[in-house]
């Protein structure tokens, strides 16, 4: 039952990539939808065969100083696929393809924030470098039981750091890097509803996969992290009707939406960890402070982040993972060394919370640049593009 469980699982984050795709087209101009979906669906074939070439065994196979695993078995080569893997119960087969998702669906995360800007050979190269020297990197150092952060103690059941937080960050950088400043005229986007909606339906569905099936089997973890995944979407959705009534008068579906999404980013590092209480509350939290980030924050700071990505992902990832810090508690799940500090546990996880956060955002945002600067230098400013098109021109 856990193995057809991860199968399960697996199918509905595979979901999310295409899920992902149709909710960004919903905001873009006509112009870009094509390259947005394009850009998406090309992460099946370029991350998910990186991610069998390479990404698993330098993330989850042996351990170097804690930030990186071995090279040894390129293309899965002695890799016994049938055998289980660790703790985790599972065939090694089952949790590779698991993980897999996650290693498709980070990038086309961040890469809206350059949609039809770029050319699709950047687009290659950064996503090929982005997983090798920071995705695979990440994954092992938080998830890997030897990796540092997960020897710190740091907590993200989900991907919190892993996903969100790398994803906001690198959308930041490149919108920062590749796009020019943005400058507010208080123009309005006139998107598809349709497939805001469409696109939310399907990330909301898929992250059901996402959280739940991060506890790699059927226990209360998985049940506690299904219902603290809705209700935080639930409690994010209503604070942003209120958020838009307050302060723009008015209650749009896009809104809500993407007040849903920022729920369901908030409660992904705690899923499991934190009590139906906390998710409520953590979705109130990751509304309110998306809310702010996207509505007046971004134009002060002239961040060109158009889809709002790092406002979503990296403000709600951010918020998420220290809010484990205050809502963890033993009672939902044993893997909790030390309660968060609305539990009785002190400033203990918080601190290392923050920490883990701290570590997430400098090396992100460390390597991020010095990948885009070298791309930049090697196509000689032929980066960007006058026009949409599919060619590798």
């Amino acid at each position: 039952m856990n193995v057809v469980f991860m199968i399960l699982s697996t199918i509905l984050v595979w979901i999310m990539v295409p899920g992902i795709a149709i909710f960004y087209s919903g905001f873009v101009p006509r112009r870009d939808v094509t390259r947005i979906l394009f850009d998406s669906f090309l992460m099946f074939g370029l991350a998910g065969l990186l991610w069998i070439a390479i990404g698993f065994p330098i993330s989850f196979e042996g351990n170097n100083f804690g930030i990186i695993g071995n090279f040894k078995h390129l293309f899965l080569s002695g890799i016994d696929l049938s055998s289980t893997y660790g703790s985790t119960g599972l065939p090694t087969s089952v949790y590779l393809i698991f993980q897999m998702m996650f290693a498709i669906l980070t990038p086309a995360l961040f890469l809206g924030a350059v949609a039809s800007r770029v050319r699709i050979r950047f687009i290659i190269l950064f996503v090929t470098l982005w997983s090798i020297f920071i995705y695979y990197p990440m994954a092992h150092i938080v998830w890997s039981t030897n990796g540092f952060l997960a020897q710190l103690g740091v907590l993200d059941f989900a991907g919190g750091t892993v996903i969100h937080i790398n994803a906001g960050i690198t959308a930041m950088i490149l919108a920062i890097t590749l796009r020019d400043p943005y400058k507010y005229n208080n123009e309005q986007v006139n998107g598809n509803p349709l497939w805001i909606l469409m696109g939310t339906i399907l990330l909301w569905v898929g992250w059901y996969g996402f959280n739940a099936g991060s506890a790699l089997n059927i226990s209360a973890q998985t049940l506690n992290a299904f219902l603290t995944t809705t209700i935080a979407a639930c409690s994010a959705l209503m604070a942003w009707i209120a958020l838009e009534k307050i302060f723009k008068g008015k209650v749009t579906i896009s809104g809500i939406c993407t007040g849903s999404i920022c729920g369901l980013v908030g409660v992904t590092p705690g899923t499991g960890y934190v009590t139906i209480f906390g998710s409520f509350l953590i979705g109130i939290i990751s509304a309110i402070s998306s809310f702010y980030f996207m509505n007046y924050l971004k134009y002060k700071l002239h961040l060109n982040d158009y889809l709002d990505i790092f406002g979503c992902h990296g403000v709600s990832g951010i918020v998420g993972s220290i809010c484990v810090g205050l809502f963890a508690t033993k009672t939902v799940n044993h893997n909790v060394v030390t309660n968060g500090l609305f539990y009785g546990g002190g400033f203990k996880l918080l601190g290392v919370q923050v920490i883990g956060v701290i570590f997430t955002i400098i090396f992100v945002s460390i390597i991020s640049i010095i990948i885009i600067m070298g791309l930049k230098k090697l196509f000689k400013n032929q980066v960007g593009i006058k026009q949409l098109s599919l060619e590798l021109a």
